[in-house]
């Protein structure tokens, strides 16, 4: 009899513990990813309580220092603390790439929508219009634009939203014209709803999970493309901490390697927490995966 009971309880516990291995297995990567993002969200909002130091104090006495007791990551040419231009720095990129994906993928989406649904030749103006942008690189363009624009965040940040919107319209449209054939659009307009109201109400809110996928991989992007340009001199404005800038600042410096290295290894690890956590999105909107 114990042993029968024994067999009845491992057979019990089998299914949990796969389960569990089957949830570590699709998910762990993505939970990894949400606490990173979670930990530079939090040191972002918090930075100014983390450390000493202000993040534009000059102290030439102490330039180039090693890590150390004192300061941890070392310092820069001007003896600025590394460790609090990176903390500080957070704050401008992760709010870059928020701003720009999130701006981006309302007005993309809003103008795909729209074109997927009037169809005709407004479909045709819109959908070539958005096709001319993506014929270029992105940073290639944003680089020209931001150029044109002059040295500065705002203007940085505008640059990349003009060639950031049109990938979430391509989508969009893309998604759009599937549930424009639907038999809930066509109750919706013999019960006379507005084509505004059946577009913004019903049809985009059913097609927002791949929408949902790209904003979370795209933050990623946004964060290295605007970190790339500051690195070429058109993101911020001197002295402002921004990681780009920080790598660009210490090029040169291979001897003293942490100036440009802590900034990078920053860069990385917000790149790589938000695909882990794009993937992971990616894989619990989706009714197939979720079923393996």
């Amino acid at each position: 009899m114990a042993a029968e009971r024994e067999t009845a309880t491992a057979h019990a516990i089998a299914p949990v513990a796969t389960k569990a291995q089957r949830w570590r297995r699709r998910y762990g990567l993505a939970a990894i990813g949400a606490a990173i993002v979670l930990i530079w969200v939090v040191i972002a909002l918090v930075a100014p309580w983390l450390t000493p130091y202000k993040p534009d104090a000059v102290d030439v006495t102490n330039r180039l220092q090693a890590p150390s007791w004192q300061h941890w990551l070392g310092t820069d040419v001007l003896g600025r603390d590394v460790l609090t231009r990176l903390l500080y720095g957070a704050r401008i990129s992760l709010t870059t790439g928020f701003v720009v994906v999130l701006v981006g993928a309302v007005f993309g989406t809003l103008v795909g929508g729209f074109a997927a649904y009037a169809r005709g030749r407004i479909e045709g103006v819109i959908m070539r219009i958005t096709d001319l942008v993506l014929c270029f690189p992105p940073i290639i363009l944003a680089l020209a634009i931001a150029a044109a624009l002059g040295i500065g965040t705002f203007n940085t940040i505008i640059a990349m939203l003009v060639v950031w919107w049109p990938k979430f319209a391509r989508l969009a449209h893309s998604l759009v014209l599937v549930q424009r054939s639907q038999e809930y659009v066509e109750a919706a307009m013999v019960i006379g709803l507005s084509p505004a109201r059946i577009l913004i109400r019903h049809i985009i809110p059913n097609s927002i999970g791949p929408l949902i996928v790209l904003v979370t991989l795209d933050v990623g992007n946004a964060i290295i493309t605007f970190a790339g340009l500051s690195f070429l001199g058109l993101g911020v404005v001197p002295p402002t901490p921004e990681w780009g800038s920080m790598v660009a600042e210490g090029r040169e410096l291979v001897q003293q390697w942490w100036v440009a290295a802590f900034p990078g290894i920053a860069i990385l690890s917000i790149v790589l927490g938000f695909n882990f956590l794009g993937d992971g999105v990616r894989d619990w909107l989706d009714p197939r995966a979720r079923k393996r």
